[in-house]
């Protein structure tokens, strides 16, 4: 039977709270540390035509994956190419008008010097993220990142544990300084992640989950209460509109607005919808973010919005629960 060995709870948390404090400290002497070099590094990268191949072993060629996919995220065009595979074909996929950006804690990985000459012949600019300044890949770099740290948070000082952190904190800024270079915007991260919720509250429209022709509640200023309730049921919006000839919006009667009739014991039977509407109500153009529409029923704590055209009239509505169901909310 396997035994666990027993735990001290104190130097459990004692140990977590070095590492942290150990790769916090890295993380700190990075930002004291760069200058110059990095401000060129971003004008190379943003000078590039193609994309930024971001290349690195083992554990780095892993931090090297999620900055690849930042700096694609945020708009600068980059995929990461693993340096042994290059050696065997994968060099292809790096033309002339890309940059690379080889990441090494030493410098030294074989697999990464094997193919510096091809790719100096091919005269693609190298960034070389690593700790070492004297090391092969940093003599070779046309830009050098400096990313060592004073000590890994192994207690052996071996695992790559403050180094991979200090990597991976120098990748999200070079990401994020050539993100506010290109003046890249929350809608610009919205097109590159679709399925998420940000995009889904950035690029979802009211035209795109409204309700529309038979499906939006609407009934003349000279409807019965009658016909204005059968309207409000067969819609299921929990409203309806009340509308001229034209069809432009004069007033909407709701659940909210029955209730509170019949609360001070109105007699409704003999009212038409003109009687019992309220007049102007809260509406928004088609065009608008769905999101906008979100923030507007809960500033004015309405359940359904009417949508109007540029000339003010009945065109679509929709409800929190439409909302819900395109998950913008």
């Amino acid at each position: 039977m396997l035994q666990i060995p027993s735990l001290d709870a104190a130097h459990v948390l004692r140990m977590a709270q070095e590492a942290l404090d150990i790769e916090a400290q890295a993380v700190q002497a990075l930002a004291q540390r760069i200058g110059s070099p990095f401000v060129a590094a971003v004008q190379a990268l943003l000078g590039t035509s193609g994309r930024v191949v971001v290349m690195g072993m083992g554990k780095s060629g892993h931090v090297g994956r999620k900055i690849a996919a930042t700096l694609a995220s945020t708009g600068t065009p980059a995929m990461f190419v693993h340096p042994a595979e290059a050696s065997h074909g994968d060099l292809g996929m790096i033309e002339p008008r890309d940059s690379v950006l080889a990441i090494s804690n030493s410098g030294e990985s074989a697999e990464l010097t094997t193919i510096l000459p091809v790719l100096k012949r091919l005269g693609i600019v190298l960034i070389a993220m690593t700790g070492r300044a004297d090391s092969t890949l940093a003599m070779h770099a046309d830009h050098f990142l400096d990313c060592s740290v004073a000590k890994e948070a192994c207690p052996l000082n071996l695992a790559p544990t403050a180094s991979t952190t200090a990597q991976m904190a120098l990748g999200d800024a070079l990401a994020v300084a050539l993100l506010d270079a290109r003046g890249f915007r929350a809608e610009d991260f919205a097109r590159s992640h679709p399925g998420g919720a940000l995009g889904r509250r950035l690029l979802t429209h009211v035209r795109d989950i409204m309700r529309t022709g038979t499906g939006v509640p609407a009934v003349a200023q000279d409807a019965s209460f009658l016909d204005l309730m059968r309207e409000i049921s067969a819609k299921g919006l929990g409203a309806t509109a009340v509308v001229d000839a034209e069809h432009r919006v004069l007033g909407i009667f709701t659940d909210g607005d029955l209730r509170r009739a019949i609360e001070h014991g109105q007699d409704l039977r003999q009212h038409r919808a003109a009687d019992l509407m309220k007049a102007d109500p809260r509406s928004i153009g088609q065009d608008a973010l769905a999101a906008e529409a979100a923030d507007l029923m809960e500033q004015y704590r309405i359940n359904c919005l009417l949508v109007v055209d540029d000339q003010g009239l009945l065109c679509g509505a929709l409800n929190t629960h439409d909302l819900m169901r395109a998950k913008v909310i």
